[in-house]
């Protein structure tokens, strides 16, 4: 069984160059994690059921990724070297980048699961996150690399939606500490990683739905969103976050009674973007 991922793709003749992925929505945390942080400070950065709310758009003729582990043993959404060196026995022995994120404790691995909130009470060794980036990193990031060159080269153009939540309001370790949320931020990195004509098209799709959307503020997109888009080439990336709100209890993490309405309409906006592609290729 492939560790790193879970792939659900669609029958061949329904295929569409749409792929999803969902690098966050894993709760499992390997055994030799062996994180110290609270049980309900770990959950507070899992992306609760976001692989479920768009299990829809399969039917519709895209590729749905989605990650097996936890963000906080690595996140699939940071640079291979964003390495926090505050959180090694000994100096990394390649180049690292750290990032605002890492200096925040939010790097490749975490060092905090909440503001002041260490995850660990011990340093890691290099072996050991080494063998995070070899058993789940590489591997994730290959996948979805291969899946989107094979819809580009099928196809010619090639659409990735990163897919995430989001805390209805900020806390320390964000830029909007304390800022109430929209109910969804769409990241397109100012434009940089896709046409903003379809960014646009996304956000008046879900306004249509009488949701409050909000683009590249207070989320513009991070590393799966930069790393393989390139729009003037037909190569586009969009990162969306939904407002937890909308679908849980952020404190029990179950589902609300408004989970199976945010899932149809997440269906339907599936729906139309296959659509919206279609009419593009064509």
């Amino acid at each position: 069984m492939q560790e790193a991922f879970i792939l659900t793709i669609p029958d061949d003749a329904k295929l569409i160059p749409l792929v999803f992925d969902s690098p966050h929505s894993s709760r499992h945390c390997p055994p030799d994690m062996q994180a110290v942080a609270p049980e309900a400070a770990l959950m507070s950065g899992w992306d609760a059921y976001v692989d479920e709310l768009w299990s829809g758009a399969v039917q519709h003729g895209a590729t749905l990724l989605a990650a097996r582990v936890h963000r906080s043993y690595i996140d699939f959404n940071r640079s291979r070297s964003d390495i926090d060196p505050e959180l090694l026995d000994q100096p990394w022995p390649e180049p690292i980048k750290v990032s605002e994120k890492s200096k925040a404790g939010m790097g490749l691995i975490r060092r905090y699961a909440l503001p002041a909130v260490p995850m660990y009470d011990r340093k890691l060794g290099i072996a050991e996150v080494q063998q995070r980036i070899e058993r789940y990193y590489d591997p994730y990031h290959a996948e979805l690399q291969r899946l989107i060159n094979a819809a580009h080269a099928r196809f010619g153009r090639s659409w990735h939606i990163d897919c995430h939540s989001m805390k209805s309001v900020g806390n320390a370790m964000n830029i909007d500490n304390g800022a109430r949320r929209p109910d969804f931020v769409l990241g397109d990195r100012d434009g940089s990683a896709a046409d903003p004509v379809f960014t646009a098209w996304v956000a008046q799709q879900l306004q249509g739905m009488g949701y409050v959307v909000k683009i590249n503020d207070p989320y513009r997109g991070a590393e799966l969103v930069r790393a393989y888009s390139d729009p003037q080439r037909g190569r586009h990336s969009m990162q969306i976050e939904i407002n937890r709100a909308l679908y849980m209890n952020e404190q029990s993490l179950e589902r609300s009674a408004g989970f199976a309405t945010l899932q149809q309409h997440l269906t339907q906006l599936a729906q139309a973007m296959s659509r919206y592609i279609i009419d593009q290729l064509n």
